[in-house]
């Protein structure tokens, strides 16, 4: 008989958040993520080093018989609610644990360990708005290479290893060095998108494809929410503090009657999310209602996030819509997020088959 999830944060975890946060304050200053977005190098790598390796987060998931931290997702989510807050160019979703995730699933013990001593990144060679059960490209297997395009890999140009589905069920670890990535505009400027193309290149068979891209995009899908929580706090309380600096008519405009409503219910929606995310980083690291979970935290994250980042931006004015201010990057990380590992749209369709309840 299951009990009923404990979803506060426990001290550990705070303390984590603690020491995440203010790495992040050192690393990541809003100045600094809004430049490298401008440079041909968005990906912070310091942050990334310092994040995976000094602190150790790239193994959070992996056992510590493996050099890795043995913790569980609600930990894990714990970093993805400061990475969202600080909209952090950081490959920690799609390396310690989307990609992990489907190490786990493969039990590579020696490519883990290398995750885990932050010696190696890797990224799932799949396109960034895959969901969880639904289909997706592969590439071909043939004479022991593998050929082939896949669009839309988040992250691939920092990533040291690809694990890249092939059409003979397999899940194959391929060198980042032996492929072609070709960077490509992406609306969210801090997770960069690229082509990876492969040409004849040789590959280590992982294991079977199928149960690990499921269980690795099912973790991404359910942690991702964690990240829009953070990103939607983060937006929702820059925006009251603002509001109550700024005056017109003599009058804090935070003040106003209009804007308390709407303040009101955005805070009523980030509360919302908080239980949905975590319930599903619970739901992930106790396998339990797991697949319910993720698809009603992920039905509900998204709008959240995308709400909150737009009443920040149209809150804050004038000085929301110029480049210098941070909450564009909000905003775009925001939308892009919403396509991620599945639409609200696909979850709800997902939820309503797991729990029997068709549309007429």
């Amino acid at each position: 008989m299951s009990t009923q999830p404990d979803l506060l944060y426990t001290e550990e975890e705070e303390a984590l958040r603690a020491a995440v946060r203010d790495l992040l304050a050192d690393h990541c200053d809003a100045p600094g993520v809004i430049a490298r977005t401008e440079s041909g190098a968005p990906h912070d790598t310091a942050a990334w080093k310092a994040l995976a390796g000094t602190m150790g987060l790239a193994g959070l998931l992996i056992p510590e018989e493996l050099g890795g931290q043995g913790a569980t997702h609600r930990e894990a989510a714990v970093v993805l609610e400061e990475l969202g807050r600080a909209v952090a160019p950081v490959p920690y979703l799609t390396s310690a644990v989307v990609a992990t995730e489907a190490l786990l699933e493969c039990g590579d013990d020696e490519l883990l360990g290398r995750l885990a001593s932050a010696t190696t990144g890797a990224a799932l060679a799949l396109p960034l708005n895959t969901a969880a059960g639904g289909a997706y490209k592969v590439v071909r297997h043939e004479g022991g290479a593998l050929h082939g395009e896949l669009t839309g890999i988040a992250d691939a140009a920092i990533a040291d290893v690809l694990l890249v589905p092939a059409d003979d069920g397999g899940l194959y670890a391929v060198d980042a060095d032996a492929v072609t990535v070709t960077p490509h505009p992406s609306l969210d400027l801090t997770r960069p998108v690229a082509t990876v193309t492969l040409d004849g290149v040789p590959g280590r068979l992982l294991g079977d494809a199928e149960p690990a891209v499921r269980r690795a995009l099912r973790a991404g899908a359910g942690l991702l929410a964690s990240e829009q929580l953070g990103l939607a706090e983060w937006t929702l309380t820059e925006t009251v503090r603002y509001l109550k600096e700024r005056k017109q008519f003599n009058r804090p405009v935070g003040g106003f009657q209009a804007l308390k409503h709407r303040l009101a219910q955005l805070w009523l929606e980030v509360v919302n999310l908080r239980a949905a995310a975590r319930a599903a980083a619970d739901a992930l690291a106790t396998g339990e209602d797991t697949d319910v979970t993720v698809a009603v935290a992920q039905s509900y994250a998204s709008p959240v996030a995308v709400h909150a980042a737009e009443e920040a931006l149209q809150l804050h004015g004038g000085i929301g819509m110029t480049w210098e201010h941070p909450v564009h990057l909000y905003l775009k990380r925001a939308k892009a997020d919403s396509l991620a590992y599945g639409t609200a749209g696909v979850h709800r369709a997902a939820l309503a088959e797991l729990v029997d309840l068709q549309a007429p």
